[in-house]
């Protein structure tokens, strides 16, 4: 009887692994295609993804925030007066090519703020998840310009381990998707 138990265990966890693994292939092209067009690092977009929503495209957050990247109406909006997309609505965002093409815009048009300091990533990510009025609270001293005091001076516990999250997954996506 044990020995059912067992085996039916571990069927149903390799069942959920190959479900998740699955799952966390399952935006790679639409990743790989904004990191191109807009010169992103691809292990970082998929980070972010990964993050987010956990690769699903329906994603909906509490303050309106839509698909695979989490985007708001005002990013969305920015993204596409920049690309002039007319007739552009926001319900179009669900859509996985268009999210991912416009959080990918949005944070490399983020991480150009911090292209003094010695991690860019960490002060956009913050600035993605927590806005540039923070991120320029917690710009103080050597957090300026040093990432890991920037970090440790993240006031938000959620936007910290939202940062240290994505930087820390981006490392396993570069196994696959290695830095150009």
């Amino acid at each position: 009887m044990l020995w059912v138990a067992l085996c039916l265990l571990l069927a149903g966890g390799g069942g959920l692994w190959w479900w998740y693994e699955r799952r966390e292939r399952s935006q790679d092209a639409v990743i790989l295609a904004a990191a191109q067009r807009y010169g992103m690092e691809p292990a970082l977009v998929k980070a972010m993804v990964w993050r987010e929503s956990w690769f699903d495209p329906g994603a909906r957050g509490k303050a309106g925030e839509l698909g695979l990247m989490q985007i708001r109406e005002a990013a969305a909006s920015e993204w596409a007066t920049a690309e002039k997309l007319s007739g552009f609505q926001f319900s179009t965002i669900l859509d996985p090519r268009t999210n991912t093409l416009a959080g990918t815009w949005y944070l490399q048009h983020v991480l150009k703020r911090y292209q003094q300091t010695d991690n860019p990533e960490a002060f956009a990510l913050a600035d993605y998840n927590a806005g540039r009025g923070n991120v320029l609270k917690w710009m103080r001293g050597s957090g300026v310009t040093n990432s890991a005091e920037f970090v440790g001076k993240i006031g938000f516990p959620g936007t910290k381990r939202y940062v240290e999250e994505i930087l820390k997954r981006r490392e396993k996506y570069r196994r696959a998707w290695p830095p150009s």
